[in-house]
């Protein structure tokens, strides 16, 4: 019966310790969120406050400066005018530039298609090489790795024949 009781003392331990560890996490989930909505709410403040100011700041800016308010004046044109739904005219001119281009699209696919093909060739060459290059690396580094050992092996062994002549 010992053993039934304290599985369950631990149980209920385990129990309350998960409890306290989600209670805390929810709490700091809570702060973080309130933390970021007031974050969010002084951000948004901010912006409306810099929209409200910006027409006394341009005018201000551009006092005195005909090429600065020109530009500003281009941008705002630009602005409205893609705000406006493009009229049946431009939508046709838009076609007929569509229509004008496709020949010249299809034109440079081909060029780029021809100008892959025409590069395979040199690629895998190059890569042959690169391969064989590598290959007789390896090779002579084999080579002198075994030239080198042999010259240690020696020099070893007129060490010992000396060391026991001496």
């Amino acid at each position: 019966m010992g053993t039934a009781d304290h599985a369950t003392t631990r149980v209920q331990n385990t129990m309350h310790t998960g409890t306290g560890h989600t209670s805390d996490a929810l709490h700091h989930t809570g702060d973080t969120l309130h933390d970021a909505k007031d974050n969010v709410a002084a951000r948004l403040s901010d912006a409306g406050t810099a929209v409200s100011h910006a027409p006394d700041q341009v005018k201000a800016k551009t006092q005195g400066n005909p090429l600065a308010a020109g530009l500003i004046a281009f941008g705002a044109g630009m602005l409205v005018s893609s705000l406006i739904p493009p009229s049946q005219k431009e939508r046709e001119a838009a076609d007929q530039l569509k229509t004008a281009a496709q020949p010249l699209a299809n034109q440079v696919t081909e060029a780029a298609k021809d100008m892959a093909q025409d590069l395979k060739e040199p690629a895998r060459e190059a890569m042959e090489n690169v391969k064989a290059t590598a290959t007789d690396a390896a090779q002579n580094v084999k080579t002198e790795g075994q030239h080198a050992a042999t010259d240690v092996k020696d020099r070893a062994t007129d060490a010992k024949t000396n060391v026991q002549n001496t």
